[in-house]
């Protein structure tokens, strides 16, 4: 049996039917569930998604999970064995999943401007405001979450074409300045970074908001342009367009109007991934951005890709992840963006990971009955 949603289904399986599943080893997601728990518990749930799994659906894993002591393959298998049921997400369409990746980029910045720093990363402005159904304006589509408080009341918030341009010069909202336009957005882009400052010292930010325009994607307008074959695309192509083409890079970035903000956060483990959108440190490897529209974060998902190769020395792509992160290109149900790590190697992993892919949820025994 399946439970139908607009555009797709869930389709109950069993765990023989996953294929990959006996190789992997999730005993590694015990802890960051325990870190979802306490978020939950202490600090407040995850929003539902329009699937309808809340945090009480998925608390009742959680608890189970931390009277657990397992550290092997064979025990954290069998304990999502024997509290979950495993759900194929099936597009009504017919076309298969998506997944890319995403990495915590380290950049070099000043905390002050110079010939050399000229491209600042900026904070959350205070006229910057969250909208719902309750203030959103007619003038602006469901799809904005944010808008700008002014005079006349609510507006859409100023582009990346006007933000690049000025609008927020002299606010003092800037954490720091970067050497790179191309840098910032790629920062942008990964939603999280780390900055060397010359002296040595490390600084982190992480997303705290958006300017609310809609994502574009710069790769599918070089793809249309011609400038890149859809066969070559990757972070590193669109990286090395921009680097030989100088005088259209404005033109370029500026096509993605949708323009990130964000917020410093302590670094006293740097060995620990970024806090994200779940606001629990990711895992590489094990963190998966999801479409927080459909999906609950803490939900875990077994992906799996033929084709993606290289990010287990030649195997297939076969892992229990945890949603933990969202982003504004990940739309849609079998959708996904996997987090891989920090720094450059991170990057070159993460820049070419465009590959159809199976999504499976996993739902807590309770909130299985419900749609089997």
């Amino acid at each position: 049996m399946s439970e139908e949603t607009p555009g797709f289904a869930l389709q109950a399986i069993t765990f023989d039917d996953l294929e990959g599943w006996r190789n992997d080893d999730p005993s590694g997601l015990f802890e960051v569930m325990e870190a979802c728990r306490r978020q939950i518990i202490d600090i407040k749930p995850y929003r539902t998604g329009s699937l309808g799994l809340t945090t009480e659906d998925l608390l009742p894993l959680l608890e189970a999970a931390r009277r657990q002591n397992l550290s092997s393959a064979t025990d954290g298998r069998a304990f999502f064995q024997s509290h979950c049921r495993p759900f194929r997400i099936r597009r009504t369409d017919g076309n298969p999943g998506f997944v890319t990746a995403f990495y915590e980029p380290e950049i070099m910045v000043s905390a002050v401007p110079d010939d050399e720093y000229r491209f600042p990363l900026y904070r959350r402005p205070d006229d910057l405001i969250d909208l719902d159904a309750g203030n959103r304006p007619a003038c602006l589509p469901d799809s904005y979450a944010f808008g700008r408080r002014s005079e006349g009341g609510i507006e859409a918030y100023p582009d990346r074409r006007a933000i690049d341009e000025g609008f927020l010069a002299g606010r003092g909202l800037e954490i720091a300045w970067a050497k790179s336009k191309i840098e910032v957005f790629f920062v942008h882009v990964q939603g999280a970074a780390r900055l060397r400052y010359p002296d040595g010292t490390i600084g982190r930010i992480t997303y705290a908001a958006k300017a609310g325009h809609p994502f574009s994607a710069i790769g599918k307008l070089l793809i249309e342009r011609g400038e890149i074959d859809r066969s070559e695309i990757s972070m590193q192509a669109i990286r090395q367009w921009l680097g030989s083409h100088p005088g259209q890079v404005d033109e370029v970035l500026w096509h993605n109007r949708s323009y990130i903000f964000f917020r410093e956060v302590p670094t006293t483990d740097l060995n620990a991934g970024p806090t994200a959108a779940a606001k629990v440190p990711l895992i590489a490897g094990r963190s998966l951005a999801v479409d927080r529209l459909i999906h609950t974060f803490g939900f875990p998902f077994f992906v799996r890709s033929g084709n993606l190769v290289h990010l287990d020395g030649g195997r297939p792509f076969a892992r229990l992840m945890l949603a933990l992160d969202t982003g504004s290109a990940i739309v849609g149900p079998a959708r996904g963006d996997i987090f891989t790590g920090s720094g450059d190697q991170a990057g070159e992993l993460a820049g070419t990971v465009r590959h159809d892919a199976d999504f499976v949820i996993l739902l807590p025994n309770a909130a299985a009955t419900r749609f089997a």
